[in-house]
């Protein structure tokens, strides 16, 4: 079960007990032949206990401590496990990513924008990763910076530092969705990174590659509708490619610190807040379904229309002339049962 699964379940059934005993009746539905079970309480408890010992901070969707610009992501973590300072997730937050085989100057600019930006008042974010990654946490080491890992947040990667992690749970954050032990693979680094750009209120890019993973993290925030910013560099870098091709895509070209607060000034003036829900609310809202319709039936149009290429819901939508509620109920269903997956954007695929 992914995020987005976790939400319309939450926001259906209104409490997570009532979600949890719905599971295996809504699998069957969907077409699983084996009951599907929950995890053991004993299990979750055995996490949270180990988080405990290593003086870290269980953040739940919905929680206080979760934060507000992450929380309107379509697809945030249900669970964060956070080892450090979690009071840094109340700041306004700034990420800046960018290539592992970096340059010297752009290692330097990646320092120098993080300690500024630092001294500004924002909380900076970034993977960790080695090069550009590790300039900013050590610039920003001074007035908070947040690392997002691919694995657990208690598993080091890269290795190399070691010294890194340490410093950073002493005085900044360490945050990841993963369950503590998870060794990091190459699938988990998109799901990271849209946490990074989710946690932002803006992102800048400093090198990049042409299919750098730091463009996917840009790629995210603006599907997250977050500011972009790039450092141009010389078009006979590689490492300028990424950069250069966001600012001709509309990305903020920056040379100082002075042009990133430009930028996001404007966009603190304009914020406008939506009302968060509490997770154990009862007055959470629920989609209203339409009973008389027929499951069975729509089940088997909604099936018809899919296929393994990801198709955005809402085309299924418009195709079926189906209610949002009734196609959203039975993809819920089907994902359950194992029969779909969702995609980033809004879109699902035959498994």
């Amino acid at each position: 079960m992914g995020p987005v699964t976790f939400r319309h379940l939450i926001y259906r059934y209104k409490t997570a007990l009532n979600a949890l005993n719905a599971l295996p009746e809504l699998a069957k539905r969907g077409g699983r032949k084996k009951t599907l079970i929950a995890a053991k309480k004993s299990d979750a408890l055995k996490e949270i206990d180990a988080l405990e010992k290593l003086k870290g901070t269980l953040i739940v969707y919905g929680d206080h401590l979760y934060p507000d610009s992450l929380m309107a992501t379509e697809d945030a973590p249900p669970v964060l496990m956070s080892i450090g300072h979690a009071h840094l997730l109340e700041k306004q937050n700034f990420a800046i990513v960018g290539a592992r085989n970096c340059s010297v100057v752009g290692s330097k600019l990646a320092t120098s924008l993080a300690r500024k930006m630092g001294q500004e008042g924002y909380a900076i974010s970034s993977g960790m990763a080695r090069g550009i990654d590790t300039a900013v946490h050590q610039g920003a080491m001074e007035t908070g910076t947040i690392a997002v890992l691919a694995g657990g947040a208690d598993v080091i990667y890269p290795r190399e530092n070691n010294r890194l992690y340490d410093t950073i749970i002493n005085t900044g954050l360490v945050l990841s969705e993963m369950p503590l032990g998870t060794q990091p693979q190459a699938s988990h680094f998109p799901r990271r990174n849209r946490i990074i750009s989710g946690l932002s209120i803006g992102l800048l890019v400093v090198e990049a590659t042409h299919k750098s993973g730091s463009l996917i993290t840009a790629r995210l925030a603006l599907e997250q509708g977050r500011e972009v910013f790039a450092i141009p560099g010389s078009p006979m870098d590689p490492r300028a490619k990424g950069p250069n091709d966001l600012i001709r895509q509309g990305a903020t070209l920056v040379e100082n610190e002075e042009h990133i607060l430009e930028v996001l000034r404007i966009l603190e003036s304009r914020r406008i807040s939506e009302p968060q829900y509490d997770l154990f609310d009862n007055d959470f809202p629920t989609e209203i379904l339409d009973i008389d319709q027929d499951f069975d039936v729509a089940r088997t149009e909604i099936k018809s229309k899919l296929s393994y290429t990801a198709t955005p819901i809402d085309d299924l939508i418009r195709m079926t002339e189906l209610s949002p509620a009734l196609v959203q109920s039975i993809l819920l269903e089907l994902e359950l049962a194992g029969e779909i997956n969702r995609y980033p954007g809004n879109r699902v695929a035959f498994c």
